[in-house]
Parts: C-alpha cells; structure tokens; sequence
C-alpha cells in the first residue's frame, strides 16, 4: 500500500511516497480504506522527532482519517464492511489503509462529506474532552478558545455555540476574524491589536471567562489567569509559542482557578470510546446544519510535504487533508 514516510526526522525532515504491507485488524479493531487524513501539529512534531507514538501504535503519521470499513477484527460488532467512517487513530493515517480501534469510529451521515469528514476526529475528540470534561463547561458559562481559526478551533466554536456558549476567540488577523464570527464566535480578538485580556474583560462586565482553552502557551498562561473568572478553568492542550514561563500563581490562589493539562493520543481504547460515545449523541446529530468541517485545503499524499509546509505557516483557516489516489 502506498504510504508517507518520513526521511532524516528533524528539523529538516522530508516526506516522501513509500510502501508498506498492508495492515491487518486485531480484535476490536477494523481496516479502513483511507479516502481522506488530517494534518495536525502533532504530525510535524512527531516528524521533527519530538512526539514519537505511543508504544504499539504505528510509526507512520497521522492520527485521523475517512474512509470506508473493508475488515473487521474479531469481536466487533455494530460495524459492517462498507461503513463509511472517520476514525481518530494513535497514528497510521497517512497511508492507504489504516487500523482503528472500533470505539475511536463515528460514522460518516450523508450530510458530510466523505473527504472532508477526515477533519473531524480530532479536533471533536480534543475539543470535547478538553472543553467538557477537564474544563467542565456548564450550562450558561463562557468560553475563550485560543487559534480559533486552527482545525480544532473551528470546529469548537460551532460545537459551543450551538450548544448555546457564548464563545470568545483569538485569531491572527481581520480575516481571520471575520471567519471566526461565521462559525459563531460572539467576539473574535485579532491579537495582533487588540489585549484579549481587555476585550474578554469589557465584553463580560469585568468578570472574565469561565473556561479557556489554550495551545499557545508562553505569556499566554499568565494573561489567561488574569482573563479568567473566578471559579475558572483553564486548559492547555499545547505549548506552541513556549513551554516554559514566569508566572505570578497569587491570582490563581485568589480567583480559586484549575490549570490544567492534557493530551489525547495517549489515551486508552476504553477512555477515547467513552469521548466517541458523547460526541454520537450530541455532537453528530448536529453536523451537516450547525456543525460543518471546515477545509483550508487538500493535498494529494503524494504532496504531504507541501502539506506540512502549509501547516507550519500558520495561514491556513481551518484542516488541511491529505486525499488519497
């Protein structure tokens, strides 16, 4: 089967076209023929060699992808061969098949469509869990999403605005912006001018948000304590601009606020199933008319390289895919 490998892993790394054998489901699982991957950060830190995959899982990139069911492992049930899915993977979508633990499957509705479904797992199962079980977002609380315009921030604010949230976001330019009102952010804060602590802040009445959801980390983990409520949580899912920062803990203390940290890919079967199961019953029924993808552009795998390339300049608006032949 046709597949991405990673040449000289680095900070000059290469990907270019190889083959592999194809892989064969174990039980619980099922093989996917990948119509469609999405890229994510952790794709080109893994090919820098900084976040290798968790021990077992395969060594080719990609943690997300659509296709169809062509194998099912043994004891998989609620699953039949020429199920169009997407699946969130601990690695291995870049390829022409791929393996998934069937409690990591959602179905693909006839309301999406079949590429552009490769970028939802991710960005669902990481905006979920983050935002609701570890921010425990409540009925009637706000929330601030950093890189609203990122794969995952697109996706999170449609997901908490239909739910009702009042969603605040960053994003790097005008245009970026206005795409982050489209998905139904109620304020988006272009950062290269305005303080979002200040305009959270003004647009609150002065209370600050309730749960804040950060990949960029650095001076943003002290401007996030001073922009969140009192009682409020925060949530880093990456350190982006940096991982290391002088911070004054006194107000965490004061506003009794929860920092937080967390991945996905390590996770177990049992925990990404139990994520999938709440994203089924309420998140699915909403794609299609509230909740949409949103594609900057896809490549051909044979290009993973110009897709990666795309990636690291952080214009794009939205997931980048790669599509197969």
């Amino acid at each position: 089967m046709n597949v991405v490998h990673v040449q000289n892993p680095g900070r000059d790394y290469r990907l270019v076209l190889g083959q592999e054998p194809k892989p064969a489901p174990g039980p619980g699982q099922v093989l996917i023929s990948v119509a469609a991957a999405g890229l994510n950060n952790a794709d080109l830190l893994q090919a820098r060699g900084h976040y290798p995959p968790p021990p077992g899982a395969s060594p080719i990139l990609g943690m997300e992808v659509s296709g169809t069911i062509v194998e099912l492992g043994a004891n998989v049930s609620g699953w039949t061969v020429g199920d169009p899915v997407c699946a969130l993977l601990p690695g291995g979508g870049y390829a022409q098949f791929a393996v998934a633990d069937a409690g990591s499957l959602l179905p693909v509705p006839d309301t999406i469509d079949r590429i552009e479904a490769a970028g939802l797992p991710e960005a669902a199962f990481t905006a979920w869990t983050n935002i609701m079980d570890t921010g425990r977002l409540a009925p009637g609380e706000s929330l601030l999403i950093h890189g609203g315009t990122s794969g995952i921030g697109s996706l999170a604010i449609q997901i908490f605005a239909a739910l009702g949230h009042t969603v605040f976001t960053t994003a790097g330019s005008d245009g970026k912006c206005t795409a982050a009102r489209g998905l139904g952010a109620a304020r988006a804060i272009n950062y290269q001018k305005e303080d979002f602590v200040a305009v959270v802040k003004e647009e609150t009445g002065g209370k600050g948000v309730d749960v804040i959801l950060d990949m960029v980390g650095g001076d943003y983990v002290q401007r996030n304590i001073e922009a969140a409520a009192v009682w409020g949580r925060i949530v880093n899912i990456a350190y982006q601009k940096a991982s290391k920062a002088e911070v004054n803990f006194a107000p965490v203390l004061t506003k009794r606020l929860t920092l937080a940290a967390t991945t996905l890919r390590g996770r177990t079967p049992e925990q990404k199933r139990a994520i999938r199961d709440v994203l089924l019953a309420r998140i699915w029924p909403l794609l299609g008319s509230r909740i949409k993808p949103v594609i900057a552009q896809a490549f051909p795998l044979a290009q993973a390289q110009k897709a990666h390339e795309l990636m690291a300049k952080t214009g794009h608006i939205g997931k980048i895919l790669l599509q197969m032949p």
